[in-house]
């Protein structure tokens, strides 16, 4: 956010390089090409957030993979491999939210985009650019891979995983409310 002087939620080259000379970061100008296209994940020419934290922390380590893959295949009820809105349907209740209330978008546009927030995070780091409304594992573990990033704590962040998909069933007969934004 400091470097980022035209405030565009992003970092160009120029204000990258500025950054390393601010920093007293010595480098060839071939290092430092080869340095922000490190950080350019996506080739977009510009750094966005998700791509500076995700090459400054990386991936989720295994126990965490693994508590992603077990709320994953919790979810994916029919074990097609995917999540679905029928497969969601059952834990995570839309009829709640404001827009359904008000007549704006009905149970299933919500739940849309809900699911489309994961592809929405797979596709800011990848080359495919699919936003079927079918989330895949990949695209679930990339989505909560950047949830991760500002979880320090492994105990936390599985703690945070079990309240919010409800992995010990206590909640089994109170659906979630799509609206709560504690996903």
């Amino acid at each position: 956010m400091i470097a980022d002087d035209n405030n565009s939620k992003e970092i160009d080259k120029n204000e990258f390089f500025k950054l390393l000379h601010d920093y007293r970061i010595h480098l060839s100008n071939e290092e430092k090409n080869e340095l922000f296209n490190e950080f350019d994940i996506d080739g977009s020419g510009n750094i966005n957030y998700e791509e500076f934290t995700k090459a400054i922390v990386g991936e989720m380590n295994n126990r965490r993979k693994n508590i992603v893959k077990k709320v994953f295949n919790k979810l994916d009820k029919n074990g097609n491999g995917r999540i679905e809105i029928d497969d969601i349907k059952d834990s995570y209740d839309a009829s709640n939210h404001p827009d359904v209330k008000n007549g704006k978008k009905s149970e299933d546009e919500v739940l849309a985009e809900f699911l489309d927030n994961f592809e929405y995070h797979f596709n800011l780091l990848n080359n495919n650019k699919s936003r079927d409304g079918k989330i895949t594992l990949d695209e679930f573990i990339e989505y909560y891979n950047n949830l991760s990033m500002s979880i320090d704590n492994d105990d936390y962040f599985e703690a945070v995983m079990n309240s919010a998909w409800d992995m010990d069933n206590s909640r089994s007969n109170n659906r979630q409310k799509a609206w709560r934004g504690d996903i």
